[in-house]
């Protein structure tokens, strides 16, 4: 008897223990007949053209097979073969064809566009009007009105633009995952807090090494840059963190100007003059020279201070006898010193009152007083890996929703932490909802020994961080998938995540899961009060630092030329060099490992100024909660309702000033970051 196909019957809860490699070019090309089937039906409708008919019959018919890709896409995220890496690149290129061809067939435009000069069309409202204007915008913006010249041109740039940052990703995958440095005399190590020790310990020995084992992750690296004595290693692991993806088989370099090409010509092609205009065309920016004045604005009004630290940093060196020239290996190490001389703070202290299961559980917590929900674990529900949890969102009894956790390191993992939605429940005739499905993934610092899960504070934001994203698509109200949830404007979809990073700074909210893991006992006030007052340490350092990203982002998606720039990592490192606090050396190459920028079609592309963006955003509409009471259940209602709830059901402008009653005030950041009084 065959097994039938998991990903052919994927309902909940989803089989992800049962996929296998050989399961995905079969449902794909199944998922993708059935999808054409929908879609011929759509194209040809009959005599009545409706919403149902139209619309909603569009945004339904790819449903399975998106998801399944999802699913496929997700298992090679987390828990990578190599035959299951093989049987998804199989499948990019016909499925990227696929899905590209659909704003590109005339029959199907023509039935949508009739529909929306429809006397029912004209006349809708709400949320059904703004998934018609989403869909004839996204049409258009796909070229639904090129030549047929022109539309197969496209349709060829979208299939090298899917394989060509889907392999940019593995190689830092793989890039990641090939390194390591073994060091067998403990000694090497001073500095290292124990937790590091332990945990370098622990990865020698999973691979039957004696000693203690360093690799690029980033449990690994940041303790290293952080904290360890030996400036060689330093060095060393800085360089080969910087380094990733730059030569031998897993070298982007390549893929850099090959990916950047592309861009450029799509762009072209649908009547943009760069990648950085057509990206953000349906963003709150609209233009890159909006982002571009965004990102020089805040440059201007950091400088000063950054100037300011960067020479505050170089004194202090000096005090320690450290020598003239400060390196990029010796930044973070010497700025942990200048922080525990100035505010007595070891960040290694805090660790003992973060411990993992307590940061869920006041994470949960805060989104029961602000939203009324409770979240409760789980059993039963298939995983990818053992270390896995699964988790229910409810209300007044009803399940709204389920998720799974997944947090620390594993090798066929990739770096890094983000969330993703993968199914929202529709609301059935009788009025009940199916329940979303989401995760939220990570590679925090890893149980070690007897000791569980030990956080740093930055580990700590990174939860609420990912976990408001989280809630985003699990209280969103929108029954289109395609403006529901977190599918709203990239530089507003960071606000529901960064908002929540602000509750880990308040006494408050700490002292909802913020204590000793042996004692119990609640962080205390004196530790509380120099870890807030070192919260601005060197923030314009940081800010400098993610203004640097955005610049180099937005550069090459409106300025870079390669016949006249030249190499395009040598490039990047120049446009990076002034936001740097040392002398960038000519090795550095970290835009070879930048996957929020090259690992998918447009991603953070031209877009990475939407972290402060919405930076902007999360500082402000925090000061209504700082207000009104942390957990003031009134405001966290008006910001679920007029946030949360609507998705991209109207424009992102509006949900804002919907909370907050006004356009976005710039000065709260500045002031959360004291650049401003």
């Amino acid at each position: 008897m065959t097994t039938p196909n998991p990903l052919l019957s994927a309902t909940l809860p989803l089989p992800f223990d049962r996929i296998e490699a050989c399961h995905v070019e079969p449902a794909v090309a199944e998922q993708k007949r059935l999808a054409q089937a929908r879609l011929d039906a759509i194209r040809s409708p009959g005599d009545s053209l409706t919403f149902d008919s139209v619309i909603r019959a569009l945004e339904a018919a790819t449903e399975p097979l998106e998801r399944t890709l999802d699913l496929v896409g997700h298992l090679e995220s987390v828990a990578t073969t190599p035959e299951l890496r093989a049987a998804y690149n199989a499948v990019l290129p016909e499925v990227s064809a696929f899905f590209s061809s659909i704003p590109l067939d005339a029959e199907l435009w023509r039935t949508v566009s009739q529909y929306a000069d429809s006397e029912e069309g004209k006349q809708l409202t709400g949320h059904r009007a703004r998934l018609l204007k989403k869909t004839i915008d996204g049409f258009r913006r796909h070229g639904a009105a090129l030549s047929a010249d022109d539309k197969a041109q496209l349709s060829e740039l979208e299939v090298e633009l899917a394989k060509a940052t889907t392999k940019f990703g593995e190689h830092v995958l793989d890039a990641t995952n090939a390194f390591e440095l073994v060091i067998t005399d403990e000694k090497r190590l001073a500095g290292l807090p124990a937790s590091a020790v332990a945990y370098a310990r622990g990865l020698a020995e999973s691979k039957g090494i004696a000693g203690y084992r360093l690799t690029l992750q980033a449990p690994s690296v940041i303790p290293v840059l952080t904290y360890l004595d030996d400036r060689g290693i330093r060095e060393q692991i800085w360089r080969a963190y910087n380094g990733r993806a730059t030569s031998g088989e897993h070298n982007n370099r390549s893929l850099l100007d090959e990916v950047l090409a592309l861009r450029r010509r799509k762009a072209k092609l649908l009547g943009h003059a760069d990648f950085a205009d057509f990206a953000l065309e349906d963003r709150m920016a609209k233009h890159g020279a909006t982002a571009r004045r965004f990102v020089d604005d805040l440059r201007r009004r950091t400088s000063e201070a950054f100037e300011r630290e960067r020479l505050e940093l170089a004194s202090f060196a000096a005090t320690l006898e450290h020598g003239p020239v400060i390196a990029p290996w010796d930044v973070g190490y010497l700025a942990e010193k200048q922080r525990r001389a100035q505010y007595d703070l070891d960040e290694e202290q805090l660790r003992p009152y973060f411990g993992l299961d307590r940061v869920l559980a006041g994470a949960f917590e805060l989104a029961h007083r602000l939203y009324g929900v409770e979240i409760v674990r789980t059993t039963g529900i298939p995983t990818w890996d053992d270390a896995v949890q699964t988790y229910e969102i409810r209300e007044a009894g009803q399940r709204l929703g389920m998720f799974y956790a997944d947090l620390l390191p594993r090798e066929n993992k990739r770096p890094g932490a983000w969330m993703q939605g993968l199914v929202l429940g529709r609301r059935r005739d009788d009025g009940r909802r199916d329940p979303h499905v989401g995760l939220i993934c990570g590679n925090l610092t890893p149980p070690s020994g007897s000791r569980p899960s030990l956080l740093t504070h930055a580990e700590v934001e990174t939860i609420f961080h990912e976990f408001g994203h989280l809630l985003h698509h699990l209280l969103t109200e929108v029954e289109s998938r395609s403006i529901g949830g977190t599918n709203v404007a990239w530089d507003f979809v960071e606000l529901p995540s960064q908002i929540m990073e602000n509750w880990c700074w308040e006494r408050q909210a700490l002292d909802l899961f913020a204590e000793h893991f042996e004692t119990g006992e609640r962080l205390p006030d004196e530790l509380y009060t120099r870890m807030n007052r070192a919260r601005n340490f060197r923030s314009a350092s940081a800010m400098m630092r993610q203004l640097g990203f955005a610049d180099v982002d937005l550069a090459l998606h409106t300025e870079y030329d390669a016949a006249r720039d030249g190499d395009v990592v040598e490039y990047c490192r120049r446009r990076m060099q002034p936001f740097a606090p040392t002398t960038l050396p000519e090795s550095f190459a970290m835009i070879c490992s930048f996957s929020h920028l090259f690992s998918s079609p447009t991603g953070y592309a031209a877009g990475y100024y939407s972290y402060k963006w919405a930076e902007v955003l999360d500082a402000d509409a925090f000061t209504a909660f700082q207000a009104a009471g942390l957990f003031d259940r009134a405001t966290g209602e008006r910001f679920r309702r007029e946030i949360l709830a609507v998705g991209d059901a109207r424009e992102a402008d509006e949900s804002f000033r919907a909370f907050m009653g006004r356009d976005p005030d710039l000065q709260a950041l500045l002031r959360r970051s004291a650049l401003a009084s």
